[in-house]
Formats: structure tokens, C-alpha cells, sequence
């Protein structure tokens, strides 16, 4: 599994990666698409929306579970990728590439000291 070392992390296995324009691209790990198995489905019904840190987003459908998607920082849901909604299979095959799965516009004075480095994520899981 891959892990990284310029995204960062969060305990309930999505990543984010913070660009300059004050967006966030967001995903779920390698360690999460690998645990949730076949991913078939991926579901956002908040684009447009502002939400918490912390708050559902979305959720993925695997072959036997469904798993709900937390933001990992405030801000409003731009984008969803579309080519992940239509290929789900690429949360598998590629979560930090193409398997992406929203981009968000950071809530200003958003605080991302939590979120957890790669190799913090790696002890948190085990690794």
C-alpha cells in the first residue's frame, strides 16, 4: 500500500491535498479502497453544499458494505469526478490519481492542524 508523503491524512481514511488556489482535492486511501474491497458505487448528493469538518459528504458502495465519507476539512463541494462516478473501480485502482473523488473550496480561517501526516497515517493503521 502507498501512502503519499505530500497529502495528508485523516482517522477515518480519506485524504486531502491542499492547493494554493484555496481548493482541496479529496479521496479515500489506498489502506481504505484495499479494507472496502470491489468499490461499485460512488455516491455525493452535497455538491454545492458547505459543510463542516467532519460532516458526510458522500458515501462508496463496495460489493458487500456501504461506507460513509467525511470531510476532512470545511469548505463547499465544487466538483465531484465525474469519470469515479461513472468507473468507480478507479477508488480502487488508482485513489490518489484518477480515483478522486471532490474537490471542496476551503471555508477561510480553516484550520487543517489535525489531519495527519503519511507517516502518521501509516502508524495509525499498522503499517
Amino acid at each position: 500500500m502507498t501512502f503519499p508523503d505530500e497529502l495528508q491524512y485523516t482517522p477515518d481514511h480519506e485524504w486531502i491535498r491542499i492547493e494554493a488556489d484555496g481548493t482541496a482535492v479529496v479521496g479515500i486511501t489506498d489502506f481504505a479502497q484495499h479494507e472496502l474491497g470491489d468499490i461499485v458505487y460512488v455516491d455525493i448528493n452535497t455538491l454545492g453544499q458547505t459543510l463542516a469538518k467532519g460532516e458526510i459528504f458522500g458515501s462508496v458502495e463496495a460489493v458487500k458494505t456501504v461506507s460513509d465519507l467525511f470531510l476532512p476539512i470545511a469548505g463547499e463541494i465544487l466538483e465531484m469526478n465525474d469519470e469515479a462516478e461513472k468507473s468507480p473501480e478507479l477508488v480502487n485502482t488508482d485513489p490518489y490519481g484518477r480515483g478522486w473523488i471532490v474537490r471542496v473550496k476551503l471555508t477561510e480561517g480553516t484550520e487543517a492542524d489535525d489531519l495527519l501526516s503519511a507517516t502518521a497515517y501509516r502508524e495509525l493503521i499498522g503499517q
